[in-house]
């Protein structure tokens, strides 16, 4: 049995269209970069790092791949240009391997918290909403309870989109007035999935740029008050990211694992950008696992991260 015949059609299919630009961006560069050459040497190499890099993959998790590849090449003495893609699979999916991050394998939840408290952060326009309500849509997909609670209340536009997918996935809601203490409205959410015994409770959280302190006071307040009602709450603090942003993933991610303890990624907008490459840097920098990623506008196209798949259908 081959590796995508433990993946469905549909996920391949959305996977390969989700990072269409990401992999022609870096199959036009792979292809300018081995014309006319045989074999891999110093000259490819340096070009192959201009390459990875200009993708997104980021300066030190390229340094690691290229040098594993030099690696090959002086142990393998010759290693052919057209040789040259499959070796970047293997070496990108092994060192991905080596983070120690396991994929998760379907939109589950452990049977020993319930509810599942998920505390969602992350800037305004990385698509945090959207990822909640795609969120949602799965866990209830896979069989579970789902409840929103609407805890950015500094934004009304924030709370009437979580009121719209709360309604087209069919889940409760529970809000309060714009400006309300986003600490209390996670009380009451979490508060209501423990009395009605849902599986799922996803809090949505204010998503200014704040500085750290404040940002931290903030979302340690929302998770403490969350602890009177579950003492081990919140089991996920899932950071949302914009892949389109590239770098600017990066410093989104290093400002808010600072904060708080992230524990979970998501990274969206995977296919309106050839900035994938990012993905690979992220997870490899900040040894938090990637999650989620999202492929797509479709309510279907938020997709468990899964390494290997990833990695071969971006070198495959």
């Amino acid at each position: 049995m081959g590796f995508f015949d433990l993946f469905s059609k549909d996920k391949k299919e959305t996977l390969d269209k989700g990072l269409s630009k990401t992999k022609e961006n870096v199959f036009s560069k792979l292809s300018r970069l081995v014309a006319g050459k045989s074999k891999v040497d110093d000259e490819v190499l340096d070009e192959l790092e201009e390459v990875l890099i200009t993708s997104d993959v980021g300066v030190e998790t390229t340094l690691k791949i290229i040098e594993r590849i030099e690696k090959r090449v002086s142990r393998d003495k010759y290693v052919g240009t057209d040789e040259l893609n499959a070796i970047l699979k293997e070496e990108i999916a092994a060192l991905l391997a080596e983070n120690n991050t396991q994929d998760a394998e379907a939109f589950d939840t452990p049977v020993d918290k319930k509810p599942y408290v998920i505390m969602v952060v992350g800037v305004n326009g990385v698509g945090k909403t959207t990822t909640i309500g795609k969120l949602a849509n799965q866990f209830k997909k896979a069989g579970k309870s789902v409840y929103l609670g609407a805890a950015d209340t500094f934004r009304a536009a924030a709370v009437e989109q979580l009121v719209i997918w709360a309604e087209r996935v069919g889940v409760p809601i529970v809000k309060q007035q714009m400006g309300a203490d986003p600490a209390s409205v996670a009380f009451d959410a979490v508060a209501s999935a423990k009395a009605n015994n849902a599986d799922v409770v996803i809090i949505d959280t204010a998503g200014r740029l704040h500085n750290k302190i404040n940002l931290m006071n903030e979302l340690t307040k929302i998770k403490n008050v969350m602890q009177k009602v579950v003492p081990d709450a919140p089991h996920e603090i899932l950071l949302v990211l914009d892949g389109s942003t590239g770098q600017n993933a990066f410093e989104q991610a290093t400002q808010f694992t600072k904060a708080t303890e992230v524990n979970a990624l998501a990274i969206t907008k995977l296919d309106g950008t050839a900035k994938g490459g990012v993905v690979i840097g992220i997870s490899d920098q900040f040894k938090i696992p990637v999650k989620y990623i999202g492929l797509g506008e479709g309510i279907d196209d938020l997709q468990v991260f899964n390494k290997k798949a990833f990695v071969e259908t971006l070198f495959g």
